[in-house]
C-alpha cells in the first residue's frame, strides 16, 4: 500500500460529452487542416483529395459501407488586385472576421499556408467563438423549417 500513497488521488471524472462550442471548433479546425493540405498540394502541383465513407444499399438490398473521395473546394480566390483573399467557412457559411469584413487579404499564395495556421490557432483557442455560433444557429434555423 505504500507505493500508492505516493500518488496524487483526485474524485475528478472524465467528462461523458463534449460541450457544443468545443465539438464546432474541431469541425472547423478539421476543416482548416484540409484547406492547408490542399494549399500545400497546389503549391506543389499535385492534386488533394480526402476519404469519406457512405452507406448504401446492394441489389440484395443489404448495406454496405463503401469509401468514396470527397472533394475539398477551396477558400480563397484572386481578387481584382491580384491579391489572394481567404474566405472562412463554417458549413455553408462564410465567418466574418471583424464586423463587416468577411474575407482575409494576403499579399501572395505562398503566404496562404501560414494564414490558415493563424487561423486554425485561434479557432483552437476559442477567438471565433462568437462567429462560429452565429453562423451554426444559422445552419440550424434551417432545419426547422
Amino acid at each position: 500500500m505504500s507505493t500508492l500513497s505516493s500518488l496524487k488521488l483526485s474524485t475528478a471524472k472524465r467528462p461523458t460529452a463534449m460541450p457544443p462550442i468545443q465539438h464546432r471548433r474541431n469541425k472547423l479546425s478539421t476543416k482548416l487542416w484540409e484547406q492547408m493540405q490542399l494549399a500545400k498540394a497546389q503549391q506543389a502541383g499535385e492534386t488533394f483529395n480526402t476519404k469519406r465513407f457512405k452507406t448504401v444499399r446492394d441489389i440484395d438490398g443489404a448495406t454496405k459501407t463503401i469509401e468514396m473521395q470527397k472533394r475539398v473546394r477551396p477558400w480563397w480566390f484572386v481578387s481584382e488586385g491580384g491579391k489572394v483573399c481567404l474566405n472562412v467557412k463554417y458549413g455553408t457559411k462564410i465567418l466574418e472576421i471583424s464586423k463587416g469584413k468577411p474575407s482575409i487579404e494576403i499579399a501572395s499564395a505562398a503566404e496562404l499556408i501560414g494564414t490558415l495556421e493563424i487561423i486554425k490557432r485561434a479557432v483552437e483557442g476559442g477567438e471565433l467563438d462568437s462567429q462560429i455560433e452565429a453562423a451554426s444557429g444559422a445552419v440550424r434555423a434551417r432545419f426547422g423549417k
